[in-house]
């Protein structure tokens, strides 16, 4: 948050705790310590009055926006972010008369927009979305502002830049060959599917769906469960409620998909069935359900089995993990139980208080993968009792988060376990009671 106060106002500097913060160029600098490598062409930094804008492309999926109104961050964008996103289109058509696809001018773009307004409305109380449509007091919608400012100040400097507007007309159409390729490969695939029966083999659907039931009181509930194996996959959907709970099934583990193009996703026929179960080859907004839990054993395997599917979100649609769709099941490790009561642990410091609780040495399981929890305990698991841990990105680019865990620095990863590994002591089993 103190880097944000000093990205918005350059010049300023901010003393916290002995650390300072400070930033020459403003939203220049935010974009340049977000992104990871080089960029297409240099960052495009704009500013005119009320308004702040920075750009470039990267090689990255989807798209990437920071916003701000009156200092605050819209994490979830708003009016401002849309009107930007709309003119930024119509501009780099008219500078280069041409009809390009929105996809395509969009694809890989990372930005920033600073924009102030006069009593401005949000639409909820953590202000993380504008819902304000004008920005004057004459009544000027948000989208003239935005759109006149870019119309002028972009087209400028890509007149002024001639070496910047050929590297950005260049991924462009780099960007429109590769959808193209795709077009082709998604054709093959679809045919494939059809001769040999494999669309969603791997799905057991629900019957309410987020993107077509939302005046139904349920949709907000409809589920996807990620589970590796026909062991868990059984127990989840004997469990589950066939209304809102859809199960989709792996074979084992996934491709790791950092680095590669989106071709892989129709090449391999896992990712090709998954993105087809979540419907989001066109658009975010066809998503059928609102909560993806990837649901895996609580051991090595697991664990890095929930790695390669948060880095298929992450390269592809991190859109999916940007705006809350993404989870992780927390089942119990442990069950402690006597004759008369039966406590479920999530953790060993849990299972010591069971201990303490049930006294006179209770019976123990530790649970080693989900196929071990039966159906009819299975179902409090996954119930109103649910718990979820949410996929958060924090301040760190996805690109940098990416190529750290999972990129081909295997020897630095390696050092900084050394370094930075805690052995933690043995949670002692507490004596029983006394009587």
């Amino acid at each position: 948050m103190l880097w944000n106060y000093a990205y918005l106002n350059p010049g300023l500097t901010l003393n916290f705790n002995g650390n300072k913060f400070f930033s020459e160029n403003g939203l220049l600098d935010l974009l340049s310590k977000k992104i990871t490598g080089e960029p297409k062409y240099p960052i495009i930094h704009l500013r005119g009055e009320d308004i702040e804008v920075a750009i470039t492309h990267c090689n990255s999926y989807g798209e990437e926006y920071y916003s701000f109104v009156n200092g605050q961050h819209t994490a979830q964008g708003g009016t401002h972010q849309g009107a930007f996103r709309e003119a930024l289109v119509k501009t780099i058509r008219d500078f280069y008369k041409k009809d390009y696809d929105a996809v395509d001018i969009r694809t890989s773009v990372v930005a920033a927009i600073s924009v102030k307004v006069i009593e401005p409305v949000f639409e909820s109380q953590t202000k993380t979305k504008l819902g304000s449509n004008e920005i004057e007091p004459n009544g000027k919608s948000m989208r003239a502002f935005v759109g006149d400012f870019l119309a002028v100040a972009l087209d400028n400097f890509l007149h002024k830049n001639p070496l910047v507007s050929e590297a950005l007309q260049s991924h462009i159409m780099m960007a429109e060959r590769e959808r193209k390729e795709l077009a082709g490969i998604k054709k093959l695939v679809r045919e494939r599917a059809k001769k040999s029966n494999l669309h969603n083999k791997k799905l057991r659907d629900c019957k309410i769906h987020y993107n077509t039931d939302n005046k139904h009181e349920k949709y907000l509930d409809t589920t996807l469960f990620i589970t590796e194996g026909d062991s868990a996959s059984g127990s989840i959907t004997t469990s589950r409620n066939p209304e809102t709970q859809a199960v989709f099934s792996l074979k084992g583990k996934p491709l790791n998909a950092f680095g590669l193009t989106k071709k892989i996703v129709y090449e391999n026929e896992e990712f090709n069935l998954l993105q087809a179960a979540l419907n989001i080859e066109e658009s975010m907004e066809d998503l059928r359900y609102n909560n993806i839990v990837i649901a895996t054993d609580a051991d090595v395997d697991g664990m890095h089995i929930r790695l390669l599917l948060m880095t298929f979100f992450l390269q592809f649609f991190p859109d999916l993990v940007k705006n809350g769709h993404l989870f992780i099941l927390q089942t119990p490790l442990f069950r402690v139980r006597n004759k008369k009561e039966t406590i479920y642990c999530y953790s060993p410091e849990e299972k010591a208080n069971a201990i303490q609780k049930l006294g006179l040495k209770p019976e123990i399981t530790r649970f080693k993968g989900l196929g071990e929890i039966s159906p009819d305990e299975f179902k409090h698991f996954i119930g109103k009792d649910i718990r979820l841990e949410p996929v958060i990105i924090g301040g760190d680019s996805t690109a940098r988060l990416l190529e750290y865990y999972m990129g081909k620095n295997t020897p630095e990863r390696q050092d900084f376990i050394i370094e930075n590994l805690v052995i933690e002591k043995d949670v002692v089993t507490p004596e029983p009671l006394p009587a």
